[in-house]
């Protein structure tokens, strides 16, 4: 058993302050006023030194394992290696459970990332399944990120769903001209900063990838009805419409994952979807493509999940920034983190809040000077797996 004292314990409701938690085997046990669990000869004691005690973090979008294993565009590091090394990073950020966003794409013409090429996608997907059976530290998934022009593949992702390898799916649709690259000019510079294309080059581009064959409406209800039937959870992705949020919904859909206005986060939110947004907006001040806000819809209340996209150490500084500069309820910003995303992906039974009962995924959260929030402590399935301690 594990006994935390002198700690802020982050509640979904309030913080409890001269409070207790104790852990016993992989399970919150109990929480009581401070002196009055008793102490026994089994107990380890852990100090929080005054920090706020938080449910570790749930990231249901990052690619950040690509660049883990694909450092460079010729460089492709050993999967085993690059899945450790990428866990002990997410520990020391928090992040306690990954929704590792593997993409099943077709062609691009952004910098190769030798990682998606489909047989190395097959290698990681199989490698984050034996997590969940060897030594690890964080819980691993497997967040399906499906490009709907990626015909080949299909068959793929339906075996990857049948086989329990899929914890989330999304469609995506990066064609120019809608969603992520509505604005031309703003495809024509994200190309312009991976390769020296000339702009008959883009045009033709563009015109290739807005005329060629597409997933029909029909196969997506298939894919999204196969995951339903195996409780994964399905997502849209760049939604720039009230009309595809219509789509979407009517086969299943119940996450909108990065929506393009605040109008449409707006609307998804209201229509019952969990809303997504990268934390790294909120800490550069807005969409690096130049669409929605992540603090505006935060503070509008249409966006009550944060991720890391694909950078780690988002989400920890996210919240504190949304509480530091826009003035919002600490509580509220731990949520966008922990018992949102967990309800998104139906995992809120046993993840997402300090509750009796639930598993013991908990952070020791501390400020060291200049107000900086940082982790000192973690604990999966009621093991401490790190503690950093800053020193003068």
């Amino acid at each position: 058993m594990l006994l935390i004292k002198n700690g802020k314990i982050i509640t979904e409701d309030l913080i409890l302050v001269d409070h207790d938690l104790l852990i016993k085997d992989d399970e919150i046990y109990r929480i009581a006023p401070a002196g009055e669990i008793e102490m026994s000869a089994e107990m380890e004691v852990l100090d929080a030194f005054g920090g706020y005690i938080s449910p570790g973090f749930i990231d249901l979008h990052s690619d950040y394992i690509e660049h883990m294993t694909a450092p460079r565009p010729t460089s492709l590091m050993n999967f085993p290696m690059s899945l450790r090394e990428t866990e002990k990073e997410l520990v020391t950020h928090g992040i306690t459970t990954m929704f590792h966003s593997l993409s099943l794409y077709k062609s691009t013409e952004y910098s190769y990332k030798p990682i998606r090429e489909p047989e190395n996608v097959r290698k990681l997907i199989d490698l984050i399944d034996q997590t969940h059976t060897m030594k690890h530290l964080v819980r691993h998934r497997f967040h399906a990120r499906y490009e709907i022009d990626n015909l080949d593949d299909i068959d793929c992702l339906k075996e990857y769903v049948s086989e329990k390898k899929v914890h989330l799916v999304s469609f995506m649709d990066h064609t120019p001209g809608q969603g992520q690259y509505r604005h031309l000019e703003i495809y024509r510079n994200t190309l312009r900063g991976y390769n020296d294309y000339s702009d008959e080059a883009i045009d033709g581009m563009i015109l290739t990838h807005q005329t060629k064959e597409k997933l029909t409406i029909e196969r997506m209800k298939e894919i999204a009805l196969l995951a339903r039937e195996n409780n994964i959870a399905v997502a849209s992705h760049d939604d720039d419409s009230i009309e595809k949020l219509e789509l979407v919904q009517s086969f299943g859909t119940n996450i909108s994952e990065f929506p393009i206005t605040l109008e449409i986060a707006r609307k998804a939110h209201e229509s019952g979807m969990h809303t997504i947004a990268g934390a790294p907006n909120v800490l550069l001040g807005g969409s690096h493509s130049g669409n929605l806000s992540a603090s505006e819809a935060i503070q509008d209340g249409s966006i009550d999940i944060l991720c890391s996209d694909y950078y780690p150490a988002a989400l920890l500084h996210a919240v504190f920034e949304l509480v530091n500069n826009y003035g919002m309820d600490l509580v509220d910003m731990f949520k966008l983190v922990t018992i949102n995303p967990a309800k998104a992906v139906k995992m809120d039974h046993e993840l997402g809040s300090i509750r009796e009962g639930k598993k013991a995924d908990l952070l020791i959260i501390e400020k060291i000077p200049d107000d900086f929030p940082v982790i000192t402590s973690v604990i999966v399935d009621g093991k401490l797996i790190q503690r950093t301690n800053y020193r003068l």
